[in-house]
């Protein structure tokens, strides 16, 4: 008989972004993303990893030398300095295609990913939380999003969490 208490293929693409995420260094969010082919996406079938990312300083940049911080003077804080996970996603694709493709992330994109995830071709935005919903920046998000044909769905997972073992005995 089959294991019948087995994730979703959207828990699953969640898991992968909140994965990712755990490599961000930044102390106050952690965001992480993954793209995944929809039907007939690139010629692969769906359901396919495309690309990953997650919130971090441009390659090159040292995490040691730029600001983490929130509050102060912007070019004392994080703001100028990070890549989001969508747009670090949507770059680590080196160029692929990504018409047709998901976008599984845990936090609504700001305006400016919207603006890279509509240029890019993707068709749907998963995300799990939807906490900055009353900014401006988010209303711009949706309206973009809207405007351009892109599907927003909210993930309600079947579980509020997912444990990943190292210890090879329990494989």
């Amino acid at each position: 008989m089959k294991n019948a208490n087995y994730i979703s293929w959207d828990e699953y693409f969640m898991g992968v972004a909140l994965l990712s995420a755990k490599r961000s260094k930044d102390p106050s969010t952690q965001v992480g993303a993954c793209i995944v082919s929809g039907e007939d996406c690139n010629g692969l079938s769906g359901n396919t990893i495309l690309s990953v990312g997650y919130n971090g300083l441009p390659s090159g940049c040292s995490d040691d030398e730029f600001p983490w911080g929130r509050d102060g003077d912007f070019l004392e804080t994080k703001y100028p300095f990070v890549v989001h996970a969508e747009l670090n996603a949507i770059l680590n694709a080196q160029g692929k295609s990504l018409a047709g493709s998901k976008l599984y992330v845990a936090l609504f994109p700001c305006n400016e990913c919207a603006k890279a995830i509509i240029q890019s071709g993707i068709k749907e935005v998963i995300y799990l939380s939807d906490k900055y919903a009353d900014t401006d920046i988010v209303k711009a998000s949706k309206r973009m999003f809207n405007s351009a044909g892109i599907k927003l769905t909210q993930l309600k997972p079947q579980s509020s969490s997912l444990t990943i073992s190292f210890d090879v005995d329990n494989i």
